[in-house]
């Protein structure tokens, strides 16, 4: 039995009709309450079926639904529902899956939409427990923990199965309804041959080797893992996995597929995971500021590949090698500069063995370069882009075919020349009958440029009336030459249908944005950051334009280009942020309490201990006279505990920085004292003494 079909209005009678008659006891909820508008609560389960019984006549029954089902119909109606957040626990053995969630139902696995994970382990029948261990950049108590953690202790038997059984292992079954959805596979490749679905998790080992299954929510594996349990195990053999319910801004719109029909990866946008992500969005440049420990960088990251994912997910480790080509990250230091960020003059060995310099582009200007490419590309029309694709294309099949430093050409002028090395900016030539310049760098894109034009060139003026100039210059002999025999070696090129580029959103993320100088590192920037000068309008000559190729071609950063910057509010380091940047940017503050939900990996006791005490430390601290929100503590330095003790964590990382904050305070040990009192340090308060007095 499914929810009954009732209109927002039929609610609203319910609600009368229970102000009226009360609640039976046992119709009363403990998990949700429905607000009316006098604040009053109502269990919405029970709500529902009055409001059932009233519109359609049927009995009062609440025994079709589940409290969750019951929760978000009535969200959809507009109402306010609240309840109390539970922790509960899923156990997975070869026999059976229970839950400590009443709602928790192995026939219907598309609640996991609801929850998120908290942890993970396994545990053997003679009580040995075995958790996850994480790989490198590999999110903490994910979707994926729990079946990757039975790769991880099936792995050997999972090797050994044939292919036969790896493509008809079971994995995930929403419903006794829908299809089986099966599967194990060596790459993302072979598994879309099966599934046309972007809904999968990667499980690496050895060397370039994987494991690839699908993989949705939290629930969506519990028929992998079980199985696993029942081909490997021993009995007694479980695993248990803690969950809690999603916040509302941590709800996820998309539904899970129903059966194992092709699932399509083109993807309705339906808004972001996180709300910063939005502000990002509108204002092109923000900066993430607060006290330490807030979690502020890794918010970026997830900002970055919610963005990028057009948020489908936040886990940047889930991003692909192409997605990652539009995330940059740098973080700054008083020694960084403008050569580091934008470009600057490089020593080099020639090829002669003597030292040289040469200009090269620092990682801001080479990310830049990367997203005006794509936004360039994307404004292109349909012939515009086969165009240039076919240039490609030929100049590709030219140097293919050209033994550098080898074959000759020659000039109209009869200089003759050889082609040392390509690449898809540069050409350098050799032109030793030349005694003065004996060596020559040529623009690629200026070749292309003329391959893709319908131009005709018959000779040098013409190359220079292409490109808008009065005087030709030494390269325009040597373009000339190298286009006429690429178009004397070309076969003709079959006309090529190709997609036009996608717009894609690019994230540049500078850590301690405030440690570094900035007018030093930006120089001329200023003007082309702000979000209101983007794109051409706001183009500008860098410091070393008189040794670019085209002395004229000014940077500009495109409108694609988002910017998110970090910075602690107590560093010294901030009293010299240059003004002309902090307008430029939109500050938004991290506050200690908000990033607590990285704190779900130390289990639930360490957790909530971790919380109280921070919570205590941080209370202590706006009390005293010249500190305030800005020197409180961040959850990030509470994860420290998976490795030390509460005691160590105050010794060796809080009872330093707390001193550093109350240097030259009146009575410091007193202060020390009371901090560590509110953190319940078991430490000897002498050593506190001692401590402050040495600082």
């Amino acid at each position: 039995m499914a929810i009954p079909k009732v209109s927002r209005e039929d609610i609203l009678n319910a609600l009368q009709f229970v102000d009226e008659n009360g609640v039976p006891a046992q119709n009363k909820s403990t998990r949700y309450f429905l607000l009316g508008e006098s604040g009053k609560s109502y269990p919405p389960k029970y709500v529902i079926a009055v409001a059932n019984h009233l519109a359609n006549g049927a009995a009062i029954d609440t025994s079709g639904y589940n409290a969750i089902e019951a929760k978000n119909y009535l969200k959809n109606k507009g109402f306010t529902i609240t309840g109390n957040q539970e922790k509960y626990e899923l156990t997975i053995t070869k026999e059976q899956v229970t839950s400590t969630d009443e709602c928790f139902d192995k026939d219907n696995l598309g609640l996991g939409d609801n929850f998120v994970p908290l942890g993970v382990y396994f545990q053997s029948a003679n009580g040995q427990t075995i958790k996850r261990n994480y790989a490198k950049g590999e999110r903490r108590n994910s979707n994926q923990t729990m079946p990757r953690l039975a790769f991880q202790i099936y792995e050997k038997q999972l090797r050994a199965l044939s292919v036969e059984e790896k493509e008809n292992f079971p994995v995930c079954q929403y419903s006794p309804e829908s299809g089986l959805i099966r599967g194990i596979f060596p790459s993302v490749e072979e598994y879309r041959k099966y599934h046309n679905s972007i809904e999968y998790l990667i499980y690496s080992y050895d060397i370039e080797r994987k494991f690839v299954i699908y993989c949705w929510n939290i629930f969506s594996t519990i028929v992998f893992v079980q199985e696993c349990l029942k081909r490997f195990g021993e009995p007694g053999d479980r695993f248990v996995l803690t969950y809690r319910e999603k916040q509302e801004k941590e709800e996820a719109k998309p539904e899970p597929p129903a059966d194992e029909k092709p699932l399509s990866t083109e993807k309705t946008f339906n808004g972001y995971r996180n709300p910063y992500s939005n502000k990002l969005i509108e204002s092109k440049n923000i900066i993430f500021r607060g006290a330490p420990g807030t979690g502020k960088t890794y918010l970026a990251r997830e900002i970055a590949a919610d963005i990028i994912s057009d948020g489908y997910f936040d886990d940047y480790s889930l991003l692909t090698d192409e997605q990652k080509e539009q995330v940059e990250f740098v973080q700054f230091h008083p020694s960084y500069d403008y050569s580091d960020f934008v470009e600057g003059l490089r020593p080099k060995i020639n090829a002669d063995g003597s030292m040289g310099f040469e200009l090269r582009d620092g990682i801001f200007k080479r990310f830049v370069e990367r997203a005006r490419r794509n936004y360039e590309n994307s404004q292109k029309t349909q012939e515009i882009v086969e165009k240039e694709a076919s240039a490609q294309e030929s100049i590709a099949d030219f140097f293919a075919s050209v033994e550098f430093g080898v074959d000759t050409f020659e000039t109209v002028n009869k200089n003759k020349f050889t082609i040392t090395s390509a690449d898809d900016e540069h050409i350098e030539i050799a032109i030793p009958g030349n005694a003065m310049v004996n060596k020559l760098r040529l623009n690629t894109d200026e070749l292309r440029q003329m391959l893709e034009s319908d131009a005709t060139f018959t000779m040098v003026r013409d190359v220079t009336a292409f490109f808008g100039k009065k005087f030709a210059t030494q390269a325009y002999s040597y373009d000339f030459a190298l286009y006429k025999e690429i178009k004397k070696v070309s076969a003709p090129v079959v006309q090529r249908t190709v997609a036009p580029e996608k717009l894609k959103k690019y994230i540049f993320i500078i850590d301690e944005i405030n440690r570094g100088e900035i007018s030093k590192i930006f120089g001329e920037l200023f003007f082309a950051l702000d979000p209101g000068y983007r794109g051409p309008a706001g183009a500008v000559s860098t410091q070393y334009a008189n040794l670019h190729t085209d002395p004229s071609k000014k940077f500009y950063i495109p409108e694609n280009v988002y910017i998110i910057g970090t910075m602690n509010d107590i560093d010294k380091s901030v009293d010299s942020f240059d003004f002309a940047m902090r307008r430029r940017f939109r500050f938004i503050e991290i506050k200690a309490e908000e990033r607590l939900e990285m704190l779900a990996s130390l289990g639930d006791e360490l957790e909530n201990e971790a919380i109280r005490r921070m919570t205590a430390l941080n209370q202590e601290i706006i009390k005293t006279e010249e500190l305030n929100e800005n020197y409180q503590v961040g959850a990030a330095y509470f994860k420290k505990l998976k490795d030390l003790t509460f005691d160590q964590l105050w010794t060796d990382y809080l009872c330093p920085l707390l001193q550093e904050y109350i240097r030259g305070m009146y009575d410091e040990t007193a202060i020390m004292n009371r901090f560590a009192q509110a953190y319940g340090y078991n430490g000897d308060s002498q050593e506190v003494k001692d401590e402050a007095a040495q600082s």
